[in-house]
């Protein structure tokens, strides 16, 4: 099996950097894969110390197959790297494992990732493998499919991409004309993705992550979940420093041996089990938090 190439996507925060490096780095099979790092420019005066800081460390990173750094001068903005990024990665490679600068994963994250792109590599209703979960209170010890796509830590193919919608305006007017479809898209009214779809169609926000759950969504395609997340986001705390697990939307990753990680689901259907668990858990979640995960997402 051919491992997917690793798509780092960084800016002006060194330590969280250095930390998902080392993360990635402590996986068997980063020494198999191509690592490819796309440094954004700073978008001030004020950010060109740490920007060159990051740029420094992913300058010198070593352990992969092969390491080449893309650096911006000028500032894309996180939307425009990331859609640029993919986009010119995957033309190349055909399928992708996409992470942010704040992303730290577990061990086992390529494995997994690079088992199921190979899995599913032919399935048209699959668009894409997810490395994160949220800790929900179900319990389910074997990966399960939720509709639409995802952004912490994900993996896809060309024909998944090719799907991805760049006019929010079109996604939003699809998606709220149908009272349905955006009941389900908000998770039973538990989460504002509707919401954030309209604001990025307002100009209010500049979020590639929002248009791609609903390019997914609005197609009828379905994303894989591990049982326990793989991911930990480590930038959420507005520090710029990994202080250990994150508080708000970390599931324990320590004891994985009690899963199934690589096990297939019987159908490739959404699970009407888990999207149940994901409305109770958004449906929990204290204002503070809720505004604190849409800022990450705007990002």
């Amino acid at each position: 099996m051919i491992v997917a190439p690793i798509v780092l996507f960084t800016y002006n925060r060194p330590d969280h950097t250095s930390e998902v490096i080392r993360s990635l780095a402590a996986n068997k099979e980063a020494a198999k894969s191509d690592l490819i790092v796309f440094s954004d420019g700073p978008k001030s005066d004020a950010d060109i110390q740490n920007v060159n800081s990051t740029r420094k460390i992913v300058q010198s990173i070593s352990g992969f197959r092969s390491v080449k750094v893309f650096e911006s001068e000028k500032n894309k903005g996180l939307a425009n790297s990331v859609i640029e990024g993919v986009s010119k990665v995957i033309e190349q490679y055909g399928k992708i494992i996409v992470l942010e600068d704040d992303l730290v994963v577990s061990p086992e994250f390529l494995s997994y990732m690079n088992h199921f792109l190979e899995v599913y590599k032919n399935e048209d209703k699959v668009i894409s493998i997810h490395g994160y979960v949220y800790p929900v209170k179900t319990h389910i010890s074997t990966p399960f499919f939720i509709r639409g796509a995802d952004c912490w830590g994900w993996a896809t193919w060309k024909r998944g991409w090719d799907l991805f919608e760049s006019d929010s305006e079109k996604l939003y007017k699809q998606i709220a004309t149908n009272k349905k479809w955006a009941d389900k898209f908000d998770f039973e009214g538990t989460y504002p993705y509707l919401k954030m779809l309209k604001d990025q169609a307002d100009g209010k926000i500049d979020s590639w992550a929002i248009r791609w759950y609903a390019s997914a969504f609005l197609n009828d395609k379905i994303t894989l979940y591990p049982p326990a997340t793989l991911v930990d986001n480590i930038g959420m705390d507005g520090s710029g420093i990994h202080s250990g697990k994150n508080l708000m939307f970390a599931k324990e990753t320590d004891n994985i041996r009690d899963i199934q990680l690589h096990e297939k689901p019987n159908r490739v259907v959404e699970s009407r089990k888990m999207v149940l668990g994901f409305e109770e858990f958004f449906r929990n979640l204290k204002p503070s938090l809720i505004k604190r995960l849409i800022n990450r997402i705007k990002r």
